[in-house]
């Protein structure tokens, strides 16, 4: 069983930036396919970014890319979101999770491990 911890919200002004990170408990970690999701109040659980097990394949959402930057450290049992220019629409819980199975997904139902979150708060 993966147990999966993200660590790294908080509040920021508009514009600025947070670098969030999840650490995994299983040694395999390095087997699976990970990804980052939000939910804001209110609102569907959102995928954000998913990275291969090996990091060579990334996959952003519309709405993060060019902003955000998924990452990983397979050593560490690491996995980060590099959260550039962000905006208030950015406010959300994310939440980390990994796949046994899938090679890379934006569907939440193809991953089966998950963290907690963290919030993310961005004022205007």
């Amino acid at each position: 069983q993966v147990q999966l911890v993200e660590s790294g919200g908080g509040l920021v002004q508009a514009g600025g930036s947070l670098r969030l990170s999840c650490t995994a408990s299983d040694r395999k970690f390095s087997w699976s396919a990970m990804g980052w999701f939000r939910q804001a109040p209110g609102k569907e659980r959102e995928f954000v970014a998913s990275i291969t097990r090996a990091g060579g394949t990334t996959l952003y959402a519309e709405s993060v890319k060019g902003r955000f930057t998924i990452s990983r450290d397979n050593v560490k049992n690491l996995l980060y979101l590099q959260m550039n220019s962000l905006e208030p629409e950015d406010t959300a819980v994310y939440s980390c999770a990994a796949s046994k199975v899938y090679s890379i997904s934006y569907s939440p139902a193809r991953y089966d491990y998950w963290g907690q979150g963290t919030q993310v708060t961005v004022s205007s």
